[in-house]
C-alpha cells in the first residue's frame, strides 16, 4: 500500500551512537520517524488513570495556591502537597504496569511539575520566605526553554527527552519548598528543616539551571540541523 502524503510523518527524538565514518563522526541527537507499531498501540490514549491522577494534580495547584495565600493554612498547604507527590509516583508505576503510556501522559505530567514549583515560587516570594530574584532565574530557565520549545514545534520536532538533570532538580526542588515553609516557624523541627531546605533549594536550583543548559543544548543541535 502506498503511503497518503496528506497525512504527516511523526517524528521523534533519539540518541544515536556516535561512529566514525570516512574520517567524519556522525551521530549523536537525531529526529526518526515513529515506528507505525507504536502510533497504533495506544500512545494517543488521553482517558487512563494515569492521566486521571495527572488532571488531579493540576486541580491541586490553585487549591495549594490558595491555603497558602488565603487563611495561610500551611499544613492543609502541605498536604496538598504530599497528595501531589505522591500522585506524581503512583501515575507513573501505574502508566508502566497497565501498559498505559500515553504522549498527553508525557506532556501533562512535567506540566503538572512546573505548574506547582512556580505556585510555590509564587507563594513563597509574597510570604516573604525566598527573595524575588531566586524566583526569577528559576522560572526565566523555563521561560527561555519555552522559547526553544517553540522553535523545535516549527521544524517538526517534539519536546527533547526528559534528562536525569531535569528529574534531579525538580526531586530536590518539590523537597525543598515544603521544608522552606515549615522553616518558618520556630521549635526544634523548624531549626531542623531549615537548612536542609536551603540545601535542596541551592541543589536544586543549580541542577535546574544545568539540565536547562542541556536541553538548550540538544535544541541548538537540532535547529542547526537540515530541517525535516
Amino acid at each position: 500500500m502506498g503511503s497518503n502524503p496528506a497525512v504527516p510523518t511523526r517524528y521523534r527524538i533519539v540518541l544515536a551512537p556516535r561512529v566514525r565514518v570516512g574520517g567524519a563522526w556522525r551521530g549523536g541527537i537525531v529526529s526518526a520517524p515513529s515506528d507505525a507499531a507504536t502510533e497504533m498501540s495506544g500512545a494517543d490514549r488521553i482517558v487512563t488513570l494515569p492521566n486521571a491522577l495527572s488532571v488531579l494534580r493540576l486541580f491541586g495547584v490553585p487549591l495549594f495556591l490558595w491555603l497558602l495565600l488565603g487563611p495561610h493554612a500551611d499544613g492543609w498547604a502541605l498536604g496538598v502537597l504530599a497528595v501531589s507527590g505522591f500522585t506524581d509516583w503512583a501515575d507513573g508505576v501505574l502508566a508502566r504496569r497497565l501498559n498505559q503510556a500515553s504522549r498527553f501522559g508525557a506532556l501533562l505530567d512535567p506540566l503538572a511539575d512546573r505548574l506547582y514549583i512556580v505556585a510555590t515560587l509564587v507563594g513563597l516570594v509574597l510570604r516573604h520566605v525566598i527573595p524575588l530574584w531566586l524566583a526569577i532565574v528559576i522560572v526565566g530557565r523555563d521561560v527561555v526553554l519555552s522559547g526553544a520549545l517553540a522553535a523545535l514545534r516549527r521544524r517538526g520536532y517534539g519536546p527533547p527527552a526528559v534528562h536525569y538533570l531535569g528529574k534531579a532538580a525538580t526531586f530536590c526542588l518539590l523537597y525543598a519548598f515544603p521544608l522552606l515553609l515549615v522553616g518558618t516557624y520556630h521549635g526544634t523541627v523548624p531549626d531542623i528543616a531549615r537548612p536542609i531546605a536551603w540545601a535542596f533549594t541551592i541543589w536544586g536550583t543549580a541542577l535546574y539551571i544545568w539540565a536547562g543548559l542541556v536541553y538548550l543544548n540538544q535544541a541548538v543541535q537540532l535547529l542547526r540541523s537540515p530541517p525535516r
